[in-house]
């Protein structure tokens, strides 16, 4: 299916506004300003506090929080200004996106650019960014009942979400070109690998998300070993497997570790398999893979060794959701072509 360049452009903007998203949302929990704003308008509150009345009262709401009261106490307003702006400026791109969103979405269907399937496609996207905002506030309201801190499965269920959005909004937008000219089906072998390896890294963000709720970057300053350890076992003690895997901050950590030799070793050999099998454009998307994960990998152990710093690990989530949307646009090249006795009247309406 092709489309005008409007609506190409459209969803590429979409694309990258996510990935923007992505970095605002990790700032805004490395720096602990996640629960700053303690109220959740969907159509209301778009302006932040214009006035020193309005900062105090802001101010004060947040003073009967948890996190003030347990962790922030010793905040005065000057500071809590900053915590609000990373958590207002995440909150404020929601919006962005959904409004960069539905009026395109709008204008397009109102003068016949978006194809039945399409419009029903991106509508679908646009609902799916409702339900992150809601699972947004989902996640906050965790942490504003006695424990300071949101719940690290609602928090990797917000980034999984995330992610989805964005892969799923990448694979439209790929599929609304052509085929390259030598462009040619990959075997069953390469998009069951590919498969496989968005698997692995959906399992791995979720733990990456583990690691950021339950503050386990800080637990280990050792690479490529875990104090001394390698394997999740070491930490867990009596305690049953699967909820140590989950909730103990050193199995987690030790656990983040193991799955990133896992997808190392998947992305590596899968790279070698599509440089034999796909056509040039998929040998160059394997060779990004390669290379992405390598990257990832390098950032991965520096924000635990420089005991996270802020800018490395945003980086590090950032580049986790490019590898995983790497990896879609690959699967996507991959697939087999359908040929379309509209096609050339089809691409004339889309150039």
């Amino acid at each position: 299916m092709l489309a005008p360049r409007p609506v190409r452009a459209w969803l590429t903007t979409v694309f990258v506004l996510i990935v923007v998203m992505t970095a605002i949302g990790g700032t805004t929990r490395l720096t602990g300003s996640g629960l700053s704003m303690v109220e959740w308008r969907p159509l209301m509150g778009a302006l932040p506090p214009l006035s020193e009345a309005a900062w105090l009262e802001t101010f004060a709401r947040y003073q009967e929080s948890p996190q003030y009261q347990q962790v922030n106490h010793w905040m005065t307003l000057a500071d809590f200004q900053r915590i609000f702006f990373w958590e207002y400026v995440h909150r404020l791109m929601g919006r962005v996106v959904g409004v960069v969103v539905l009026l395109p979405w709008v204008v397009f269907l109102a003068r016949g650019m978006l194809p039945h399937p399409l419009a029903w496609r991106t509508l679908g996207l646009f609902a799916l960014g409702g339900v992150q905002g809601l699972m947004g506030w989902f996640m906050v309201r965790s942490g504003l009942v006695d424990v300071p801190r949101v719940s690290h499965l609602r928090l990797a269920a917000h980034l999984l979400l995330a992610f989805a959005i964005g892969a799923a909004v990448l694979w439209v937008r790929l599929s609304l070109e052509p085929p390259a000219p030598s462009a040619r089906a990959v075997g069953r072998a390469g998009r069951v690998g590919l498969g496989v390896l968005a698997a692995a890294l959906v399992v791995q963000s979720a733990w990456g998300a583990f690691m950021a709720g339950l503050h386990a970057g800080w637990f280990a300053s050792t690479f490529p070993d875990v104090n001394g350890s390698w394997l999740p076992t070491a930490f867990i003690g009596d305690a049953p497997l699967l909820e140590s895997l989950i909730h103990n901050p050193a199995a987690v950590h030790a656990t983040h570790r193991l799955l990133a030799w896992g997808v190392l070793a998947l992305a590596l050999a899968l790279s070698v398999l599509l440089l034999r099998d796909g056509a040039p454009q998929v040998r160059r998307l394997a060779l990004a893979i390669a290379a992405t994960t390598l990257l990832q990998i390098a950032l991965g152990a520096a924000v635990v060794v420089l005991s996270v710093p802020t800018s490395l690990a945003v980086a590090h989530q950032v580049l986790a959701l490019l590898l995983l949307a790497l990896v879609a646009a690959t699967l996507q090249r991959s697939m087999p072509r359908r040929s379309s006795p509209q096609r050339a009247a089809t691409q004339q309406i889309a150039s």
